[in-house]
């Protein structure tokens, strides 16, 4: 006798949201951050391609004369030298880029160090930020 199973409208429900979140999950795998990266800070992090050990352990942002200021900690988890291409993003309360942009910048990240980047926002527009990193492998 074959056993026959039925999804009634909870379980059902729960099947959505579990296929849902696999989904959202293969999606995020695309944009991993390191563990040692706290959610908050990574959720300003655009990260191209791996970390390779380099870690954004903290964030601040003030507002200084109504113009965003902002220093991020970027830590080498490794022990091997890494060079880290960096450029921050200014966002506008929609969204949108402010200003031209900023080049990319390059830094030497020694191995188990520890190196501040600080930027300063073009327009008092800018209400928002995305670090973006490319770190190269060794």
């Amino acid at each position: 006798m074959r056993k026959q199973w039925t999804l009634t409208a909870p379980a059902a429900a729960g099947a959505v949201v579990a296929a849902a979140l696999m989904t959202l999950s293969a999606g995020a795998a695309a944009q991993q951050h390191d563990p040692a990266t706290p959610l908050a800070v990574a959720a300003k992090v655009a990260l191209r391609g791996e970390a390779n050990s380099i870690a954004v352990r903290e964030m601040r942002i003030v507002r200084k004369n109504d113009i965003l200021v902002v220093q991020a900690d970027m830590a080498n988890m490794g022990r091997t030298d890494r060079t880290v291409f960096y450029r921050f993003k200014w966002l506008d309360n929609v969204g949108n880029q402010v200003g031209d942009g900023e080049s990319w910048k390059q830094m030497s990240v020694l191995g188990l160090g520890q190196q501040t980047v600080k930027s300063v926002a073009p327009t008092s527009a800018a209400v928002d930020l995305r670090l973006e990193m490319n770190v190269e492998p060794r």
